[in-house]
């Protein structure tokens, strides 16, 4: 009671410690730098090698912190792979995931084993034993970072075949990673206990493969059970973050009691069990957006946790003496991945300029590196943990580099879509015809929007003076030179708010000396509405548009209200094309929406379809979609080519 009692006192303190670190962090991610090196360097200071507010003793009572955690980046990484995004690229997928994979992890390996004599802690080991560390270290050189490469593109706004093959195979990688590390952690266990290999040893391990996969099964269905239940999101995240630490505990409890009962040690990777969970919640339930709203919303938390405990854990006197080391082996792994990035974009037959900069989008290293250091830190405790602070180190230095890196990749290929400084506005300029109440409230109301709005008046107004956060011209008549003089020709969109003659003229000019723009007519008489649409404008017309209105407010209150924007001030509606052709054909059901939009329509060849969750998209399409700006405007990049 308590040593429970002394743990509940430990977790508050080092709650409190996390808050903080996650404060500091954030100052961190001011200056440029990642959040994971604001995380680490708090764990430093206030862990036993730094201020000692954590002392050693008790960091070891915090465990079940570092098992939860690295159960939910296993979530993570598996939530990030869903196959119907990435069907169009598979070629370039498959080849870059080998060479990055395959011919990194061979060249590591090999090049680990050749240094093994300036590695302090290999120095004096057996060859098997310096085997087994090679293939270890060989597979945390291919562990990547999804969670950065996915803050790098949306930073970025990044979109094209580089980006989508970039950010697939770093989460096919981080997937197949499990696997590797899986059966190597298998292979070192027989090389460093110096068990003979034998055919025995080929068949546990096939078994054991099978029963994690059964088990990830089993854990998937459970969390199903669980998304379902009517509950606050907040409860489903904690039950899903035990249920992580308790397959953590199982395959602690098999290994450690089924050599008594069977003739050998049965392994199950726990963090391979809870990936294929994810992956299955993610691609073939009907969970999957509950499930990644959770682990998006838990993802902040359960990081800042992690990589301080993390941080807290280095040893600085065992970091300063292989701080030259870990210099070697993070330049090691550059050169490594170089050349399997060259391989395999020479394989993918990808444009010249990939096989240069292909490595780039790669560096970066952050959850997965770190779960799996922390593993060989407890499954081989005589040298684990010097392995681990080396291993750290490599890992800040690729996420201090790799995003930077990333980021400059994105450029050469021309896959950046951020805003030009000088054009913010290009596409958001309107004018308003005519000086009222209405037109001023639009006008106010698109610049909320962003939208850089102008008015023209041919009637001066008293107290006009007053009005100072619209721009105002008076035109002295409705011809082209007035026209030409307010330069009517930067404006994207014009809106036509006086008598319906004045409204004619103006957009009859526009017509014919101007050129194609969009027109909105506000109209008064209906009878001149043929006259509006044969010169291409966009008729309102008020004697209908209010019962429209009152009739959708009657027959559907809630759309109503979106559209008025009355329940939430930051919702609006736009449409979107679908031009990428990785989202044609996928059905609406399959979408992976941001959980604050909803789809009202689509709109395919001039006719409105009746959509359901099975519409299959096709490019070319219009959706209309309501939801937050910032989520909005991501879709939107989404769906571009």
């Amino acid at each position: 009671m308590i040593e429970f009692g002394q743990i509940l006192i430990i977790l508050f303190a080092f709650i409190w410690v996390v808050i903080a670190s996650n404060q500091v962090a954030k100052f961190f991610q001011k200056i440029k730098f990642p959040l994971i090196t604001g995380f680490l360097l708090s764990g430093i200071l206030i862990g036993p090698y730094g201020l000692d507010l954590i002392r050693i003793d008790s960091i070891g009572k915090l465990d079940f912190i570092n098992y939860t955690s690295l159960a939910f980046i296993a979530f993570a990484a598996g939530a990030e792979l869903y196959l119907k995004e990435i069907r169009n690229s598979i070629k370039s997928i498959v080849w870059n995931t080998f060479g990055q994979l395959v011919v990194t992890f061979i060249l590591g390996s090999l090049t680990m084993y050749y240094i093994a004599d300036i590695v302090p802690f290999m120095q004096g080991m057996s060859h098997e034993s310096k085997i087994a560390v090679s293939i270890l270290t060989g597979t945390i050189f291919v562990a990547r970072s999804p969670s950065s490469a996915i803050a790098v593109i949306s930073e970025m706004r990044a979109k094209g075949p580089f980006t989508r093959t970039a950010i697939s195979v770093t989460v096919i990688k981080d997937v197949l990673v499990i696997f590797l590390f899986t059966i190597c952690l298998s292979i070192a266990n027989v090389l460093i206990h110096g068990t003979d290999f034998h055919l025995d040893f080929i068949i546990y391990l096939i078994f054991e493969l099978i029963l994690t996969f059964i088990f990830g099964f089993i854990l998937a269905k459970i969390i199903e059970i669980l998304l379902a239940i009517p509950v606050s999101d907040y409860i489903k995240a904690i039950f899903i973050l035990i249920l992580g630490f308790g397959v953590y505990e199982f395959s602690h409890f098999l290994r450690d009691n089924t050599f008594s009962f069977l003739p050998f040690e049965l392994l199950i990777e726990p963090l391979l069990v809870c990936i294929i969970a994810s992956f299955w919640i993610t691609n073939y339930s009907k969970m999957r957006l509950d499930f990644h709203k959770i682990i998006e919303d838990a993802g902040p938390l359960v990081y800042a946790a992690f990589f301080t405990l993390t941080g807290a854990t280095l040893s600085i006197e065992i970091l300063l003496k292989t701080w030259s080391v870990a210099l070697i082996i993070f330049f090691v792994r550059l050169i490594t991945m170089i050349i399997g990035a060259f391989v395999g974009s020479t394989l993918a037959k990808d444009p010249k300029i990939y096989k240069r900069i292909g490595w780039m989008p790669y560096v970066t290293q952050a959850g997965v590196g770190l779960a799996l250091a922390f593993e060989i830190a407890e499954v081989f405790p005589d040298w684990g943990g010097q392995f681990a602070t080396i291993i750290i180190a490599v890992i800040v230095l690729n996420q201090l580099i790799g995003p930077p890196l990333f980021k400059w990749a994105i450029k050469l290929v021309g896959e950046s879509h951020l805003p030009s400084k000088s054009s913010d506005r290009t596409n958001k300029t309107a004018l308003i015809f005519g000086l009222e109440h209405q037109s001023l409230n639009l006008a106010r109301d698109l610049q909320n929007e962003n939208y850089s709005v102008e008015i023209a008046s041919i009637k001066k107004r008293k107290n006009i003076q007053h009005i100072t956060d619209v721009k105002i011209h008076f035109l002295e008549g409705l011809s082209v030179k007035c026209l030409n003089a307010i330069n009517i020709k930067k404006f994207e969109t014009i809106i036509l708010m006086l008598s319906d003659d004045e409204n004619y003229k103006v957009c009859e000019l526009i017509y014919e000396n101007i050129g194609t723009k969009m027109i909105i007519v506000r109209l008064f008489d209906s009878i001149y509405a043929d006259k509006f649409h044969e010169l291409g404008a966009l008729v309102v017309d008020p004697s209908t548009a209010i019962s429209k209105l009152i009739e959708q407010f009657v027959r559907s209150p809630i759309s109503a209200s979106l559209i008025f924007g009355e329940d939430d001030d930051n919702k609006t509606m736009v449409d979107i094309k679908v031009q990428d052709k990785n989202i044609h054909g996928i059905a609406l059901r399959n979408l992976r929406l941001p959980p604050d939009v909803l789809i009202l329509s689509v709109k395919r060849k001039g006719q409105m379809l009746i959509s359901h969750g099975y519409t299959r998209l096709r490019r070319g399409d219009i959706v209309t979609m309501v939801g937050s700006m910032e989520s909005l405007e991501d879709l939107s990049l989404q769906f571009e080519e």
